[in-house]
C-alpha cells in the first residue's frame, strides 16, 4: 500500500519567504512594521539578507536597479498605508523603465478591511496603475502559487513591476504546502518566413539606419547586434538606456537621441528611408519627436508593436532578440553602407562634447566632468544618472564603455533614484566600481541612505552637482515665462553632511582637484566618497 506523503506544518510566513529562497533571492530592501512582525521573524531565519532601508522609495530604487544589473527581480518590502504608499514611485518607475520588481506589503487583517480603519486604504488598487499585476493573499494556502506567478510574471516581457499585499491575519497561519519549482520561461523566436520578409525589407532599402533601445540590453543581445551591424554598415543611433552597446569610436555609431525634436542626432533618421527598431519601448522617446516623416519601421522586439502614427510598422520580427539575430546572421544580410550628408557624426560629436579636449580649461563644467571619469574609470564601472538638466548632458556626452553600465531613470524620471540605486548596484555587482551622479535636488531626497550604505560597509562614490536650483526646471520656466520662480533653494554643506555620515567628503576647484578625489575614490576598498561640485 502506498505511503501517504506527509507534510510539514509551517507558518505562513515562513513558507513566502521558503518560495522566495527558491526562486534565488538574494536581498530582500525595505522597513518592517507591525504587520509585517511574522514576515520579518521568518526572514530573520532565511538565508536571504534583509536590507533595513531608511526611506521605502530608496527600497524600491535599490530593487530596480539591483534588477536591471543582475535580470533577477529585485525585492523590496513595507508595511501598510504609508510605508506601502511610499513605495509607488520607485514602483512606477522600475515599471515603467521594464525593470522585475516584486514589492511585498503587510496590510491590516481582513476583520478591518469592510471600514474606516487605522492606515487602512486600499494599496492594490492603488498600485494596479503602476503594475503589471497587483494582488492580495486571501488565503494562505495560495502563497507558492502567487510567489511564482509574481516572478514569472516580473519577468516576462516586458518586463515590470508586481505587487504581493499579505494581510496581517494571514501571516501566522500554519499551512502544509510547498514552494513551486521556478521553471525558465520560454524561448520564441519568428517563424521562418517571417525573418526572410524582414531581410527583403532590408534589401529593398537604399538607406536603412539601426535604432537600439532598452530591450538589446535587458535580452543580452549585444553580440548578436554587433554582428547583424557588422554586415549591414548602416548607421546605428542609441536610445538612453541603450548606450555602450556600440564602441565609442566605432565608425557606425551616430550616438544618442531622444531630448527634444531638434536632436542633433535625428538627420540620421530624416535621411533614411527604413528604420530598423531593436528593442526599442516607446516609453523612451515618442516616435513623433524622431520620425515626423513617418518612415517605415522594421520592428523587432519581444512583443509586437505598439500601434503609433508615427511609428508605421512595415515588417516584424517578435521574440528572444538574442536568438532573433543568431537567426538572422546565419542568413546572407545585405550590406546597406552609406553616411549621413553634412559632416553630421562630426557635428553630433561637437555637439554632445564628444571627445572635446579636457585639458582645454580646468573649470569643473558637466562636461569636464563627464570627460575625466570617461578617461580615468574601468571599463566595468557602473555610472547612475540621478534626473535633471545634468541627465540630458550625461545622455549626450557621456559614453559608456560597456553595455548596461549606464543607469537612466527614463521612464518616469524619477529624482532621487541615483544614490540609492548606487546601492542597489554595489550589491548587484560587487567587484565593480560604481558612481553615482546627482544634483542637489535628487541627493537631498534619499541622502539618508548613506546610512545604509555605510552601514553595509560598501564602497562607491557620489557626485553632487550643486548650484541650488532645478536648473531644467529653471530653464523651461526661463524660455516660457522669462521667470525662474520656484526653481530656487537653499543646501546644506554637503562635505559636513557627509562627514556626519562618517563618509569622505570632498569640494574641488578645480578639474584637477575632481580628478584626483575621482582616483582616491576609486581607489578606496572600503569606503564612500562624496564629491561636492560648485557649479554656477
Amino acid at each position: 500500500m502506498k505511503k501517504k506523503e506527509v507534510r510539514t506544518m509551517r507558518k505562513a510566513t515562513d513558507l513566502l519567504v521558503q518560495c522566495l529562497e527558491n526562486e534565488g533571492v538574494e536581498y530582500v530592501f525595505g522597513i518592517m512594521g507591525k504587520e509585517t512582525l511574522d514576515l520579518m521573524d521568518s526572514l530573520s531565519k532565511s538565508n536571504i539578507q534583509f536590507i533595513n532601508v531608511r526611506h521605502e522609495q530608496g527600497a524600491a530604487f535599490m530593487a530596480d536597479v539591483y534588477a536591471r544589473l543582475t535580470n533577477k527581480p529585485g525585492i523590496c518590502l513595507a508595511t501598510l498605508g504609508p510605508g506601502a504608499t511610499n513605495l509607488l514611485t520607485g514602483i512606477a518607475s522600475a515599471n515603467l523603465d521594464h525593470s522585475p520588481v516584486i514589492a511585498i506589503t503587510g496590510q491590516a487583517g481582513f476583520d478591518k478591511q469592510h471600514e474606516e480603519s487605522h492606515q487602512y486604504i486600499d494599496i492594490v488598487k492603488v498600485f494596479e496603475p503602476a503594475t503589471k499585476w497587483s494582488v492580495q493573499i486571501k488565503d494562505a494556502q495560495t502563497i507558492p502559487k502567487i510567489i511564482r506567478k509574481a516572478f514569472r510574471v516580473a519577468q516576462m516581457e516586458k518586463p515590470g513591476a508586481v505587487l504581493i499585499e499579505l494581510p496581517e491575519n494571514i501571516a501566522p497561519q500554519m499551512v502544509p504546502n510547498q514552494p513551486l519549482t521556478a521553471l525558465p520561461i520560454p524561448k520564441s523566436i519568428p517563424i521562418p518566413q517571417a525573418l526572410e520578409n524582414a531581410l527583403t525589407t532590408i534589401s529593398q532599402s537604399q538607406k536603412p539606419v539601426v535604432l537600439l533601445g532598452n530591450g538589446v540590453i535587458r535580452q543580452k543581445a549585444v553580440q548578436g547586434i554587433l554582428h547583424f551591424v557588422e554586415k549591414l554598415q548602416a548607421p546605428v543611433i542609441h536610445s538612453f538606456m541603450a548606450k555602450g552597446i556600440l564602441p565609442k569610436d566605432h565608425a557606425l555609431n551616430y550616438f544618442t537621441f531622444g531630448f527634444s525634436k531638434q536632436d542633433e542626432a535625428l538627420p540620421v533618421i530624416e535621411q533614411a528611408d527604413l528604420i530598423i527598431a531593436v528593442g526599442f519601448d516607446l516609453v523612451e522617446s515618442p516616435p513623433k519627436n524622431w520620425n515626423p516623416k513617418m518612415n517605415p519601421i522594421l520592428h523587432i522586439d519581444t512583443l509586437p508593436a505598439e500601434m503609433d502614427e508615427h511609428y508605421p510598422v512595415k515588417e516584424e520580427l517578435v521574440g528572444d532578440l538574442k536568438e532573433i539575430f543568431q537567426q538572422l546572421t546565419a542568413r546572407n544580410i545585405p550590406s546597406k553602407p552609406w553616411m549621413p550628408a553634412g559632416n553630421l557624426k562630426e557635428r553630433i560629436k561637437s555637439a554632445y562634447h564628444i571627445d572635446s579636449n579636457p585639458n582645454v580649461n580646468q573649470s569643473l563644467t558637466i562636461e569636464n566632468i563627464l570627460a575625466s571619469i570617461e578617461n580615468i574609470v574601468p571599463e566595468n564601472t557602473i555610472v547612475i544618472s540621478d534626473v535633471g538638466s545634468h541627465k540630458l548632458s550625461i545622455a549626450r556626452t557621456y559614453q559608456s564603455k560597456q553595455a548596461g553600465r549606464l543607469i537612466i531613470s527614463n521612464g518616469y524620471a524619477s529624482m532621487g533614484i541615483a544614490l540609492p540605486g548606487a546601492i542597489g548596484a554595489k550589491l548587484a555587482c560587487r567587484n565593480d566600481p560604481v558612481i553615482c551622479i546627482t544634483g542637489d535636488g535628487g541627493a537631498l531626497m534619499n541622502i539618508s541612505e548613506l546610512e545604509t550604505a555605510k552601514r553595509l560597509n560598501l564602497s562607491f562614490i557620489v557626485i553632487v552637482l550643486n548650484n541650488s536650483k532645478l536648473k531644467l526646471e529653471e530653464q523651461m520656466m526661463e524660455e516660457k515665462f522669462n521667470s525662474s520662480f520656484g526653481t530656487g533653494f537653499g543646501n546644506p554643506d554637503f562635505v559636513q553632511l557627509a562627514e556626519s555620515f562618517g563618509v569622505t567628503g570632498v569640494r574641488p576647484q578645480q578639474k584637477n582637484d575632481f580628478e584626483q578625489a575621482l582616483i582616491n575614490g576609486l581607489g578606496q576598498a572600503n569606503g564612500i566618497s562624496l564629491i561636492d561640485i560648485q557649479l554656477g
